[in-house]
């Protein structure tokens, strides 16, 4: 049994580095003292960083990703202590980089007790970061291995997306994070709904992180819905309707951890035990009918 958390992440404003790097360890630490062992903020929680900047850059859309830039060796370097001193998983949700080619990506980090194991960039990007924010799709699926089992981190809007998630499923992921950034209700449940198909679909488990509350002082994050949840297959020892654990609230004012359980070899057993074998049939079958 694996202790997870996932975090409602209200977006708020910390303008020196030394009130952000108190928060995100003071928060970290509560969950750890909790007893998770693997932790996850949702999508753009690093552009939290951007409050640290002028007032006036901080609330121009592209301004505020090239003045975090600084900031990202230094927010690396912060997040790496973190999971090294509480010997514990960190995804600290997403932050939008810029790469040698000039773009900017929005890249998700993974680190462990040993330090930095990896990112994952999102690789669908919406019409908001496409067409406004000039963010770049990222290539690639990444599968980490930890002492937990097998990771994959899909980003938000790449959770609509069934074949990314097959292939993590295909690479032996039996957990997919999926952190998150919507500004409406409507959004919050396409991610939700994606997640917990894409844990049908291939027997596995999800785990979803957003960001939640008002922040008039960023033109990026200004506002947040979501509810954190753990998502796995409905079949025999499961949850009927396939949610392990859900948040009360639906958009608190505060930060908030979920903390829940899940057995990742029960979530095995249903592939090899389960009434319905959905991740079998699926290239089996389908070679048959189409």
């Amino acid at each position: 049994m694996i202790r997870l958390a996932a975090c409602q992440y209200a977006i708020e404003l910390h303008e020196t580095w030394d009130a952000y790097a108190a928060h995100l360890q003071g928060l970290c630490a509560e969950a750890a003292a909790a007893g998770a062992r693997l932790l996850l903020l949702p999508e753009y929680a690093g552009l939290v960083l951007s409050g640290q900047l002028p007032a006036e850059q901080r609330g121009d859309l592209k301004a505020s990703i090239a003045g975090i830039q600084p900031l990202f060796e230094p927010w690396l370097a912060l997040c790496e202590g973190i999971a090294r001193h509480w010997q514990i998983y960190l995804q600290p949700g997403s932050l939008p980089v810029q790469d040698a080619d000039g773009q900017y990506r929005n890249r998700a980090w993974l680190f462990g007790p040993e330090g930095v194991l990896g990112y994952q960039d999102k690789l669908m990007m919406t019409r908001f970061e496409r067409e406004q924010w000039n963010i770049t799709a990222g290539q690639g699926l990444q599968v980490f291995d930890t002492e937990l089992g097998r990771l994959g981190i899909l980003i938000c809007y790449d959770n609509e997306f069934p074949m990314l998630a097959r292939h993590l499923a295909e690479q032996g992921a039996d957990l997919i994070l999926a952190p998150s950034c919507t500004d409406t209700e409507a959004g919050y449940h396409r991610v939700r709904i994606g997640a917990q198909a894409r844990a049908l679909e291939n027997q596995i488990a999800v785990l979803q992180s957003p960001t939640v509350g008002l922040a008039a002082w960023s033109p990026a994050l200004d506002e947040n819905i979501g509810r954190a949840g753990l998502f796995v297959p409905p079949d025999h020892g499961m949850p009927g309707d396939g949610v392990m654990a859900l948040s009360e609230q639906l958009s608190p004012v505060h930060s908030q951890w979920l903390l829940c359980e899940v057995d990742l070899e029960e979530v095995r057993r249903v592939r090899r035990e389960g009434q319905v074998f959905t991740r079998r049939d699926w290239p089996e079958q389908f070679d048959r009918i189409l």
